[in-house]
């Protein structure tokens, strides 16, 4: 597969934690479609091209099934992840019942420190969003989102986000390949801080219906194009 290969080159795998090593290059090669949707996977060739044995291409692969992005059929073997409307509205609707709840607890705990902190990760991406790759853009919009979580001080909520991250990647992926302007996705994250610097619980509901809103708008719209 010409794909893994370009992907892979000049890539070393080591023994140590194999099997997570194969299933982040796995990851990432999915994230930026050098596997379309749908695609087959052949435990053979990406084994060769890694110079490993199949053994951990295989556990790897049923790793990325549990996580959403792989999906196996009997006898066939693994095959990339297609979401069609109807599993990008349920991601993007729970997301939204998780950060409405947590912008809701935050506005309550919000201070300098938080405030600090939020600004400097959307002047990160910011800068990310002219110059790096789309797998970076993907990772520091997640570690906002995250952030913004964690302030919230609830551990089941964090832990909840955290199960949906790898099916979030793909919908951010698809976001960027959809949206008119791919890179003002960086900057209406300061809607959401200027929201919460508002103290008003209502005004902060708003902010996250409609970044989270365009984003699955997009998406959606996108997937129903194609």
């Amino acid at each position: 597969m010409t794909a893994s290969k370009e992907f892979g080159q000049g890539m070393v795998i080591q023994q140590r934690n194999l099997v997570e090593q194969v299933a982040d290059f796995l990851t990432q090669a999915i994230i930026r479609q050098h596997y379309a949707p749908g695609e087959r996977l052949s435990e053979m060739q990406l084994a060769r091209d890694l110079g490993v044995s199949r053994a951990p291409v295989r556990e790897a692969a049923r790793l990325l099934e549990s996580r959403g992005l792989l999906v196996s059929q009997p006898r066939r073997g693994f095959f990339v992840r297609a979401l069609d409307a109807t599993e990008l509205n349920d991601v993007f609707d729970l997301r939204l019942c998780l950060e409405r709840h947590a912008l809701a607890r935050l506005i309550e705990t919000y201070d300098t420190e938080k405030e600090l902190a939020l600004r400097r990760q959307v002047e990160l991406m910011c800068e990310v969003a002219l110059k790096d790759s789309d797998s970076r853009k993907i990772e520091e919009d997640l570690v906002f989102h995250r952030m913004l979580i964690a302030f919230a001080g609830n551990r089941r909520l964090l832990k909840a986000f955290d199960d949906i991250t790898h099916e979030l990647r793909l919908c951010i992926a698809l976001i960027g390949k959809t949206h008119a302007e791919p890179d003002s996705i960086a900057t209406s994250h300061w809607a959401l801080l200027d929201a919460l610097a508002s103290g008003d619980p209502g005004h902060c509901r708003e902010a996250i219906d409609y970044h989270i809103g365009v984003a699955q708008h997009y998406v959606v719209k996108g997937i129903g194009d194609t």
